[in-house]
């Protein structure tokens, strides 16, 4: 009876603030940040929802944390050959954070404040910055245009196109009508989604493309100055 009780006790682990957090991650992780809730995740806890209040102020407290626990999740990249390489480096791993995590990006953009996991790695992305022979206004500019792919993500202009494909004669009337109008839209839709042209958009592709030449660009200012 006692081996049972110890392993009751040991099972049911203090309810904490870091607990929540990361039992609000797996939650989101599981079914998409639509299926976190107060009631779900003291379920997944195992306790009252009521309890959470304890350790959360609310709903936005715990979407706070769980953006936070995201970042904080990113491995510092240590200096090497140079600043390109080493802040290319560093959001390729953040890249691969917020790919496993592929609800975080729209919480993080949403997110009014800093937690101190965001602080910590912003501290390190403006220290490569600087230390790469960056000015203080260079670097207001870079952080600027780097936007969100400091943190591995971007948003697209356009949603990404269903992988269902329409009828191929419906296709080719809807093609036809879109080139009267539209005909630099349709040249660059029709190369870019039929097999044999340029192939579907690959995300991550089209994510270090952007980064290289914003990158390319910024060193050129570097060296101007």
């Amino acid at each position: 009876m006692a081996s049972r009780t110890g392993t009751l006790s040991a099972a049911r682990a203090p309810l904490t603030k870091e607990r929540v957090i990361q039992a609000a991650v797996e939650l989101a992780d599981a079914g998409g940040i639509e299926a976190l809730s107060m009631r779900k995740l003291g379920q997944a806890l195992g306790v009252e929802a009521m309890s959470l209040y304890n350790h959360a102020a609310n709903k936005d407290e715990i979407l706070d944390g769980i953006a936070d626990a995201v970042i904080a999740e990113i491995e510092m990249v240590p200096a090497g050959d140079g600043w390109t390489s080493q802040l290319r480096d560093q959001i390729a791993l953040a890249r691969q954070v917020l790919l496993r995590h592929p609800w975080a990006p729209r919480i993080i953009e949403a997110r009014p404040d800093a937690g101190p996991g965001a602080l910590r790695y912003m501290e390190h992305i403006i220290g490569i910055l600087r230390q790469g022979g960056f000015s203080l206004d260079l670097t207001h500019h870079a952080i600027h245009v780097l936007g969100s792919r400091i943190f591995g993500f971007t948003q697209e202009l356009f949603d990404q196109m269903s992988d269902e494909r329409p009828n191929p004669e419906v296709a080719a009337i809807m093609a036809r009508e879109m080139a009267t109008t539209f005909p630099y839209i349709t040249e660059l839709a029709t190369s870019v989604s039929h097999e044999g042209g340029l192939g579907g958009c690959d995300d991550d592709v089209e994510f270090f493309f952007a980064l290289d030449l914003i990158l390319d660009g910024l060193e050129r200012l570097r060296d101007a100055a």
